[in-house]
């Protein structure tokens, strides 16, 4: 991201699209090529943060999906999604596949729609697979964002847990959702 900071909206993020997703849309748009890869799927062991939020027992299972957000084929953002098994197991949020519609389309399906979204952001130094994959200096922070996404129920129905270099983002809240 070298033409300065890229000023990051979540609004986009969190509604049904169409066929293109939003990441691909919003970097072609500044004449970048953007792209993801998922790089693990399936179910697994909630961390604290992620069990806490979802009002999980620590050790409670939950379906994860990790993906590293290429710009122009180099990764600028590593984030992981995590579901309860009773919502995703058995989905596509469960494999490592792209999903026709983008995830937030798939769960509206499935009855769970976004109406409130909430983002926490704090800097942090990063740990060695951030800084590797990022390609970050040793005194390079990052932004550590978590978004929860509840439906119109109150039901808290995704967790979000994204990691970027600070130096290279700033981001920018407008929500409205529902």
């Amino acid at each position: 991201m070298s033409d300065g900071p890229w000023v990051h909206e979540s609004a986009p993020y969190v509604q049904p699209r169409g066929k293109r997703d939003t990441w691909s849309q919003e970097a072609a748009s500044r004449g970048h090529s953007g792209t993801q890869r998922i790089v693990r799927a399936g179910e697994t062991t909630a961390p604290a943060e992620v069990a806490e939020a979802l009002g999980l027992t620590a050790g409670t299972t939950v379906v994860e999906r990790c993906r590293e957000i290429l710009l122009d084929g180099r990764a600028v953002e590593l984030t992981r999604t995590y579901f309860p098994v009773g919502i995703a197991r058995g989905t596509a949020l469960a494999t490592t596949r792209k999903i026709r519609g983008g995830v937030v389309a798939l769960l509206a399906d499935l009855g769970h729609a976004p109406h409130v979204v909430r983002e926490e952001v704090h800097a942090r130094m990063p740990d060695a697979h951030e800084r590797a994959t990022l390609e970050l200096g040793p005194s390079e922070p990052v932004l550590h964002l978590l978004r929860h996404t509840l439906d119109r129920d109150g039901l808290l129905f995704q967790v979000d847990v994204s990691v970027f270099a600070a130096s290279t983002q700033r981001l920018r809240y407008e929500m409205r959702v529902g």
